[in-house]
């Protein structure tokens, strides 16, 4: 079965919109009609439409009708590059013909269809008619139309009617751009489905085959990765994929590198590029912005204000934690392309630079001075405030002195590749040095001198430098391994779980997240340990399996998705893509 069989009906327009690559476009089912909503924010209107996660259609209330106004029942039947709408008439198709252009199909026979759309003024013509607003739209049909009724009320919404004769093989074309020129050239309607389709099967074509166990979800995850890309539009410099293009719309830096680890497989240049767009909007100081949407950067930000947390008011860079030299390696392992590494390497040593100059305690090592750069937004480690010295950034920062080495060797700065080798043990000894508890077998986070009272699953992550004696692992694995604290049904959780600040529905006060895990199967496969590591995967690669959707984080107890948990979402499936293939190597290769 191909994967487009195989993800026959996923697609719900309920829970799962109906979108594709590049496209701002997503198309929902509410009863038996269909609306409209854009991935896009543009907080400058937010007090005329409200949150973008909240705001009103830009195309609603879209019915087809028969010829006395009815709306017509709809079934939905769907596949990742076309949706059938099965109604009394006949069947009505839809599929994409460019990021902005939705074609439908339309069966022959008397019928019509209706909508609502923010629009400031608008025409109707004999194939159909234009509207203008924030966005444009334009819907233009083939089919002879019998009646074309279009008003603007003075609230700013456009009421459309349309009752037409359709011939089999006619279309109606809905075009919604921001741009002045629409798009009203029709195609073919059976060349154009077919050509969607074949879009679609060469990309599933180019992944890597994996074990029958993980396929179906495997073949999910893939439609996330491509149905998740937005085009380019001002700051959005590279087609990047978005975390959720429901939920979180822009590039967020630290999940782009997970998707850049998944595309890979597929595609050389857009893995490429989503390490690009970060690279884009360097400081001159060499700090890389937090996130990244159409309209502007997030580069400073005042702390959130959390229910139970006082701590005063402060405002400081944000930026997300320094995996990028980790992840283009991962890239260049996959490809051999060595003049991205020679692109990067510059702008890499700025950005380490920056951590190092602007972000050092007096004990020598590194702190989050905001909540949002270490990309735990709301975990216990900030609840007693800011700055916090944190066992996960040094540990990061080891990692990427270590990558910084190995790119100087690859690109022939061996002077470069020693002095960062110098740095990596210099980082790992003063983690020894500052963090490490002997008492409580840990690295603590620090606040001021003081340890952070919680126990997290960062408090563990130093394992992965590989720079620690055989006793302190030791250590660190009798703790993730211990089913009271980080061993859980659905492991890792973020907080351990028999602490007084776990909350398995809570973000970063609990849940797993499978990026974590990610890291920590990396960790104990260094320090030794591939059967606990291969555990982890398996693990990992079960708990996403759970749902028919693939969600940010997960409850650690139960595998359920949190209420709040991010739909569609891309680093869990970049990571599942990413362990499904490791766990298929591995029994290929008899392991």
């Amino acid at each position: 079965m191909s994967a487009i069989d195989n993800l026959h009906n996923r697609i719900d327009l309920v829970r799962i919109p109906f979108t594709d690559r590049g496209s701002r476009i997503l198309l929902f089912r509410r009863a038996d009609e269909l609306y409209v909503r854009l991935a896009e924010r543009w907080t400058k209107w937010e007090d005329e439409f409200g949150h973008y996660r909240q705001r009103v259609p830009v195309l609603d209330s879209f019915a087809f009708i028969d010829v006395g106004g009815t709306s017509l029942p709809l079934e939905v039947d769907s596949y990742p590059h076309v949706i059938h709408l099965n109604t009394s008439p006949g069947r009505f198709d839809w599929a994409f013909i460019d990021p902005e252009t939705l074609l439908v199909r339309l069966p022959a026979g008397r019928y019509g269809f209706r909508f609502i759309a923010q629009a400031e003024r608008g025409q109707a013509d004999r194939r159909g008619g234009t509207l203008h607003g924030k966005r444009n739209i334009a819907y233009t049909t083939n089919a002879t139309i019998l009646d074309n009724e279009l008003e603007v009320t003075q609230d700013k919404r456009a009421r459309v009617v349309v009752r037409l004769e359709a011939q089999d093989g006619d279309c109606l074309l809905l075009n919604i751009t921001p741009r002045l020129g629409y798009n009203r050239s029709l195609p073919d309607p059976d060349a154009a489905i077919a050509e969607a389709r074949e879009r679609w099967q060469t990309w599933f074509d180019a992944a890597p085959p994996v074990l029958d166990e993980y396929r179906d979800q495997y073949n999910y995850a893939w439609w996330v990765m491509r149905a998740g890309l937005l085009n380019t539009r001002y700051y959005f410099t590279r087609e990047a994929m978005t975390p959720s293009k429901i939920h979180y719309v822009g590039v967020w830096q630290w999940d782009q590198f997970f998707h850049a680890i998944a595309y890979r497989h597929v595609d050389t240049r857009l893995a490429e590029d989503q390490i690009r767009i970060v690279l884009d909007h360097q400081r001159d100081d060499g700090m890389l912005p937090d996130a990244i949407y159409d309209e502007g950067l997030i580069t400073r930000l005042k702390q959130p204000d959390r229910v139970g947390v006082a701590n005063p008011p402060i405002e400081e860079d944000v930026t997300k934690p320094p995996l990028v030299t980790w992840t283009v390696l991962k890239l260049y392992d996959k490809s051999g392309h060595q003049d991205f590494l020679e692109e990067v390497y510059e702008p890499l040593c700025r950005w380490h630079r920056w951590w190092k100059e602007r972000s050092v305690n007096g004990n020598g090592l590194c702190e989050y001075r905001h909540p949002f750069s270490s990309g735990l937004d709301d975990s216990p480690l900030w609840d007693a405030g800011m700055p916090v010295v944190a066992p996960d950034l040094n540990t990061y920062l080891c990692i990427q002195e270590e990558g910084l080495a190995r790119i100087a060797d690859l690109i022939g700065l061996s002077d470069d590749a020693a002095t960062y080798r110098e740095m990596a043990d210099e980082t790992a000894r003063r983690m020894m040095q500052k963090l490490w508890s002997d008492e409580a077998g840990l690295f603590m986070a620090l606040r001021g001198s003081s340890p952070v009272g919680v126990l997290t699953i960062f408090n563990l992550l130093p394992l992965w430098i590989g720079r620690l004696s055989e006793s302190v692992v030791e250590r660190l694995l009798k703790r993730l391994t211990d089913p009271e604290t980080f061993w859980t049904e659905w492991p890792l959780p973020t907080v351990a779980a028999n602490d007084p600040k776990f909350d398995p529905m809570q973000m970063w006060r609990g849940p797993t997240w499978v990026n974590v895990n990610y890291m920590f199967v990396e960790a104990l496969e260094r320090v030794g340990k591939p059967e606990l590591a291969r555990a982890l995967r398996r693990k990992t690669l079960d708990l996403i399996k759970l749902h028919a959707d693939i969600y940010e984080y997960y409850n650690p107890l139960t595998g359920e998705r949190p209420p709040k948990a991010a739909p569609i979402f891309g680093w869990t499936s970049a990571v599942y893509i990413d362990l499904a293939i490791q766990e298929t190597a591995l029994v290929n290769a008899g392991g």
